[in-house]
């Protein structure tokens, strides 16, 4: 609209300057132009100047029509600026959602990452533990072994030093100390062991429960005589060597004597505890037995008190003031000549572990503890 009301303007003002040059040429002239050339002239300046005036009388219609114009262009302006910023918006958007799903996609694949790498940590780690733990079992199985095998080395070693099976070899020991009538103290090997006489039993004389037997003491005073008077030695069976108090069971010897069969022959001892395959000599026990039965010799002087399983002590009478039956020959130790020695230093070079009382060489003054064993080591 502003090129069409500069158009208008720009034909008035070129007719209106038309007029006047000719105007002002026909007065310098004086002289009037030729109507045939000023009419058309005039005409064609007079239409501008006519078309001019209706241009700018009409010129609010246009100004309206070009306020319309304007308004339109700017609600055309104005969709299509709403219409890119909601492009741009949607594109914004766009944009962010696939910035957000890269993002996730990659923290997922982060995540992926960070579970197979603490996975593989993990199954490391197991496996570790698992090769730590094998070889720890290995070689506490190494060791077990190593164990077992010096324990079986021992037992093969100790089972070579003292098997006798199928043999009757004598091993000499020394006395440490009597216990009672059937069981005795030993060095062997280097080592104190208690040594449960094979195939016997003598009266108990300090049981918890049956206390002092008769006949206990007498077995006791006899099996220490007997242990002390030579030289000891202990022979193995066939069977086990060690009884469930790890005992040694054995049959023992003075000078090559039997000291079971002695005990047992003179009444002081029964045979008992008989366990297959050690029954080496259950046959000469059994007639040392069947002897001192028929003699009536100690604990088969008394009817009934020797049982299958122990010593009945009730149907022993108590002691009464009448003198006592004389013990047969056979369970009395054969007189000893009298020994003197000047103190235990000299008694020691003869006997080294001492002698108990009823020895030839025993003495009361150098039995200082009073214990009935004189210059004990």
């Amino acid at each position: 609209m502003d090129i069409f009301f500069f158009l208008l303007a720009a034909i008035l003002l070129l007719s209106l300057i038309g007029l006047v040059i000719a105007f002002v040429v026909m007065f310098v002239l004086r002289k009037h132009p030729p109507i045939k050339i000023f009419g058309p002239i005039a005409g064609v300046l007079f239409l501008g100047i006519i078309l001019s005036l209706t241009g700018f009388i009409r010129s609010d219609e246009f100004k309206e029509f070009s306020a319309e114009q304007d308004v339109l262009q700017a609600q055309e302006e104005a969709a299509a600026e709403e219409l890119r910023l909601a492009e741009e918006e949607e594109q914004k958007r766009i944009e962010e959602e696939e910035a957000a799903a890269e993002a996730e996609r990659l923290a997922v694949e982060k995540e992926a990452e960070e579970k197979a790498a603490a996975k593989k940590e993990a199954e490391e780690r197991g496996q570790a533990e698992a090769d730590k733990k094998a070889e720890e079992e290995a070689a506490t199985k190494k060791k077990a072994n190593e164990e077992a095998a010096a324990a079986e080395a021992a037992e093969v070693e100790e089972a070579s030093s003292t098997n006798t099976a199928g043999t009757t070899d004598l091993i000499p020991v020394t006395l440490v100390r009597t216990v009672d009538g059937d069981t005795a103290v030993v060095n062997y090997d280097g080592k104190e062991h208690s040594v449960r006489y094979l195939l016997i039993d003598t009266p108990e004389t300090k049981h918890p429960q049956l206390g002092k037997q008769p006949f206990g003491q007498e077995a006791s005073d006899r099996n220490k005589q007997l242990i002390n008077s030579g030289q000891l030695s202990i022979e193995f069976d066939v069977g086990e060597r060690v009884d469930r108090y790890d005992r040694l069971l054995a049959y023992v010897y003075v000078d090559g004597v039997s000291v079971q069969e002695t005990l047992v022959r003179e009444g002081l001892a029964r045979v008992a505890y008989v366990y297959p395959p050690n029954t080496r000599h259950l046959d000469s026990l059994k007639a040392a037995e069947d002897e001192a039965k028929a003699a009536g010799r100690g604990i088969w002087s008394v009817e009934n008190y020797a049982q299958e399983d122990g010593f009945d002590s009730s149907v022993v009478e108590a002691p009464s003031e009448e003198p006592a039956e004389e013990t047969p020959a056979e369970s009395t130790p054969p007189a000893q000549e009298k020994e003197f020695y000047d103190n235990c230093t000299h008694l020691r070079t003869v006997y080294p572990d001492g002698v108990p009382e009823g020895h030839a060489a025993y003495q009361g003054k150098m039995d200082r503890d009073k214990d009935g064993w004189a210059c004990e080591s």
